[in-house]
């Protein structure tokens, strides 16, 4: 059955939580929105032997944390502000994420409606 994720409403759209956007990323939208980008290089993160689950767009706070902590140690609270910068980056993350998510819903529910499927 897939990856379903949300209420009863996504499923009855068939939305599953791996679906790639299928509507153009611009479209009920003003302005002119910016795709995100990786700032923290491939080789960088390699290199800094990060897992690749996360290697992810706060990669690059995580690579600082990781920074601070082997120059403090053993004295990792002064890595406060870096671990609070990744874990914010994170959180902001997941909340565009849901928010990108409930946008396809809600265009897929808008789609079936103006099309005539119940």
């Amino acid at each position: 059955m897939g990856n379903l994720m949300g209420s009863l409403n996504a499923r009855n759209v068939n939305l599953n939580m791996d679906d790639k956007p299928t509507f153009d990323p611009q479209e009920g939208f003003s302005y002119e929105r910016k795709p995100r980008e990786m700032i923290a290089k491939e080789e960088d993160l390699i290199s800094a032997r990060i897992p690749p689950k996360y290697r992810d767009y706060c990669a690059h706070h995580l690579l600082e944390y990781q920074v601070c902590r082997y120059k403090n140690v053993p004295l990792m609270y002064k890595c406060a502000h870096e671990k609070h910068a990744y874990l914010n980056c994170e959180h902001q993350d997941y909340v565009m994420r849901m928010k990108e998510f409930e946008r396809e819903r809600r265009l897929r529910v808008r789609e079936n409606r103006l099309i005539g499927v119940a």
